[in-house]
């Protein structure tokens, strides 16, 4: 858990303009007002450079497996030496500027209405921990954050404290700037911070550093007395860090050639000479380590962890260099997760149950065993999951234990009070354990935990947000069972004469729990909760997909400005390896939605909620999450919410193999994509066990050596089923030449085979656009974010043929005595 996990977003608040002539935003469509040059499509391609798009050369390259060969020729641009694919990056993105020329002015009117919504100062409330306040803030101007600390006042009766000051140690009342990203921006050009861990006395920080965007860390540990970095300890190739008691020794793990965590050493402080011991080694290509302190700082735990399965070891963090302890081995399938207090060990895992007890199997249960019978396995089986609940994650206070809930797909947060009866003879529910479930908003909402590092504190931290309500940081009192809102983010130039912000949720929808409602529902604290849903509406809906399964679907778009049938739309989709695909605040978002956009996220099998909603969109059955995301799109059009030649698709990364396996199998569907450092040539990839993350994708993917898994997996593989001679849709495909994660080759293949082989006039708008500098998450801070999303949307807003329509309604802006605010009138591009 990263120091700080209530993360700086560099999403600001909303300003709509006050459109009364909502008719300019979209004239009549019918298909007589384009011209049919592709007979695939009843439109023509938007305007295209004078000069043709590049064309790469094609070197002759067989590839053979399990009896199938065919020809490769654009598998030369995986050779990161060979001389001339610099050259043809760089013509690709001439191609692209030269494509995007015609946006210039758009793209600035973009950029500013997304930089106005931003304040000027951005910041996280101070997190207590010991005798500080931890926060983070973007200076005004400024594109990253700075690390600070200061003293709390409350705490300055600490004996040991003032025995500091007295020795100078620290500065009573100052801020300490313990890390600022933008002065090592500045210094190396790139800044991208992995890991910071302060030393349980608060003594130092370390911290990994990538400043090339390759994701090759190095360690680095500031004396946070002095202020200076320690020379002699630098490590390169630094994933997870973890202090022992001490405050002295250090504990960090290694990657590999492929950038797999697979050795655990430590450091002591303190020695001219330091030295680095190895404390464990994990020979297995499949398992990753990872390294973390028990809540209490009791224990440091090794995880060596596959996707699915997990074995886990002890380290006594008071005599660090005892050596490690098994605690649990490694079984297929089978994860475990642990967590101390005052000598008991809770643990979630999915381990089998004896036949006895009734269980389906899926997801994790709470179970706990004492210090003394952990190597017997004697584990008492607390708490279940039920067809309501599932256990998503947990967190450890001295007084507290609180769990990660999903039900039904929506997120639950509660707490129990510790210690609990692990003698006890039956499975407990939760109104055996007195749960208190933290309120929330209902239905949307998306809830992160924030950093709470503190063990002795009584109080949670939770960030909590949706796309019609910028993120809220919520402090739940797990004593006095209260909640207070501590920060809202801040919402700049948002006008709307018609629809203000609605500053009171509806409070018999508010508690969606099992449980009625307390009594004392703290009114006035739930009034201070804003959201924004009376001028944005933001529906939950499930669709039916290819096999009767029901897919998730969050449909986002304005009041005033969306027209059913007319309007153009843009549907993300991700899933892959459980990750949830979270629909919160985004105030970029906002200059789609206020020119009539729908904006939807489609929740499809392989991504999170529970582990059957991911196994049934990975390895063979990977063809759901494509199915899944068809029906989403087709649900739209269908249902009349965007019209049907005016409909969009994002992805990025494993999102991308996603869309781009869709586009491969209905070429029509969509007007335009933007596939961002996409996942493409996968059994390409999957079959080169040197490259990052290879042997680790088998348990997603499937391992292509096993002739059954590479059947499947070719049968989708966007770069190896491109559709010959189709009309595809305009696409912009980013990649970044430092990208570890997916190698930038994989879209300049793609891009090259699709010109290759589709309708040339379609084809001709397809562009690439490589980041020569940047990783896998790009580079730049809230600015740059900025600049990207303006043109990715100017991108879009080309694409569906609507630049003349832009310059109609930013004519047609009317500022009303209400809104003193209206887009600044741009000269249109034609």
């Amino acid at each position: 858990m990263a120091l700080l996990s209530v993360v700086l977003k560099h999403k600001c608040s909303i300003k709509r303009s006050s459109l009364s002539l909502s008719f300019c935003l979209f004239p009549n469509i019918s298909s007589s007002l384009f011209s049919t040059h592709c007979r695939g499509h009843p439109f023509s391609p938007p305007p295209q450079p004078a000069t043709p798009p590049p064309v790469p050369k094609k070197v002759p390259f067989t590839v053979s497996v399990h009896g199938r060969s065919w020809q490769d020729p654009y598998h030369w641009m995986s050779n990161t030496y060979d001389p001339d694919l610099s050259e043809y990056l760089n013509k690709e993105n001439a191609y692209s500027e030269a494509f995007m020329a015609d946006t210039g002015n758009l793209q600035r009117t973009l950029f500013s209405e997304m930089t106005r919504r931003m304040p000027t100062k951005i910041s996280t409330p101070p997190e207590s921990w010991g005798p500080w306040l931890y926060y983070q803030y973007i200076p005004e101007g400024q594109e990253y954050p700075v690390l600070c600390r200061r003293l709390e006042v409350e705490n300055l009766n600490w004996v040991k404290t003032f025995l500091r000051y007295a020795k100078g140690e620290f500065g009573i009342g100052r801020e300490e700037i313990l890390l600022d990203w933008n002065e090592i921006a500045e210094q190396y050009g790139y800044v991208h911070v992995g890991t910071c861990r302060i030393s349980p006395d608060h003594l130092y920080l370390a911290y990994t550093l990538d400043t090339k965007g390759n994701e090759w860390f190095m360690l680095q540990i500031k004396d946070l007395r002095s202020g200076c970095i320690i020379p002699n300890v630098r490590v390169d190739d630094v994933v997870s860090l973890a202090w022992a008691q001490d405050g002295r020794t250090l504990f960090y793990t290694l990657s590999d050639e492929t950038q797999r965590p697979y050795r655990v050493c430590c450091s002591k402080l303190g020695s001219d000479d330091i030295e680095n011991i190895t404390v464990f080694t994990e020979s297995n290509p499949s398992f990753c380590v990872d390294i973390a302190s028990t809540k209490d700082g009791k224990f440091i735990t090794v995880n060596s962890n596959s996707r699915t399965s997990s074995e886990v070891y002890l380290i006594d963090a008071a005599n660090p260099l005892d050596g490690l302890q098994n605690v649990w081995k490694r079984v297929s399938g089978v994860q475990f997760f642990l967590e101390h207090h005052h000598g008991l060990f809770y643990v979630l895992t999915n381990a089998p149950l004896s036949e006895s007890k009734k269980w389906s199997g899926e997801g994790y249960y709470l179970a706990s065993c004492r210090l003394q019978d952990l190597l017997s396995s004697n584990w008492q089986n607390i708490f279940l999951p039920s067809k309501d609940f599932s256990i998503q994650d947990m967190d450890m206070f001295d007084g507290h234990l609180v769990l990660s809930l999903s039900k039904k797909g929506s997120s639950m947060f509660c707490s129990i009070d510790l210690p609990i009866d692990v003698d006890c003879k039956h499975l407990l529910e939760p109104e055996d354990l007195n749960a208190w479930f933290f309120p929330m908003p209902p239905n949307s909402c998306t809830v992160v935990s924030g950093s709470n590092h503190d063990f002795q504190k009584s109080v949670y931290r939770a960030v909590l947000s949706s796309p019609v309500m910028p993120d809220v940081v919520v402090d739940y009192d797990m004593s006095s069972r209260r909640f207070s809102i501590v920060q809202q983010e801040e919402v700049i130039h948002f006008c709307d004469r018609k629809c203000p912000p609605t500053n009171q949720l509806d409070m018999n929808q508010t508690f969606d729990t099992q449980y009625e409602k307390e009594e004392d529902v703290q009114i006035s604290e739930w009034r201070r909760w804003k959201d924004y849903s009376d001028t944005y509406c933001c529906e939950r809906r499930e669709v039916i997909s290819h096999d009767g399964v029901r897919v998730p679907l969050t449909i986002l778009y304005s009041h005033t400005t969306w027209r059913k049938d007319q309007s153009p739309g843009l549907l993300q989709g991700y899933g892959a390896y459980g990750e949830v695909l979270h629909g919160s605040w985004c105030a970029e978002h906002m200059s789609l939605l206020d020119r009539g956009w729908v904006v939807a996220f489609a929740d499809v099998r392989g991504g999170g909620g529970d582990s059957s909603w991911h196994k049934s969109g990975s390895g063979s059955y990977k063809l759901n999450s494509v199915y899944d995301f068809v029906s989403c799109a087709n649900y739209l059009i269908k249902e009349g919410y965007v019209h049907k030649d005016r409909l969009g698709a994002i992805g990025h990364s494993a999102g991308g193999l996603l869309v781009g396996a869709t586009i491969n199998m209905y070429p029509d569907l969509f007007r335009a994509a933007i596939l961002k450092v996409p996942f493409l040539d996968i059994c390409n990839t999957l079959m080169d066990p040197s490259l990052p993350l290879t042997i680790l994708d088998y348990e997603e993917f499937g391992n292509p050596q096993i002739q059954s898994s590479f059947e499947h997996i070719f049968s989708y593989s966007p770069y190896d089923n491109i559709s010959q001679g189709s009309c595809y849709p305009s696409m912009l495909v980013t990649a970044s030449l430092h990208d570890s994660r997916v190698g930038f080759w994989e879209a300049a293949k793609w891009v090259a085979k699709v010109r290759d082989g589709t309708c040339p006039g379609c084809s001709s708008s397809v562009i690439l656009k490589t980041n020569m500098a940047g990783g896998h998450f790009g580079e730049g801070g809230r600015y740059h974010q900025c600049e990207v999303a303006a043109y990715d949307y100017a991108f879009l807003i080309k694409a569906m043929g609507m630049l003349k329509t832009e310059k109609q309604d930013m004519q047609c802006t009317v500022v009303t005595k209400e809104s003193k605010v209206g887009f600044t009138e741009v000269p249109g591009e034609e």
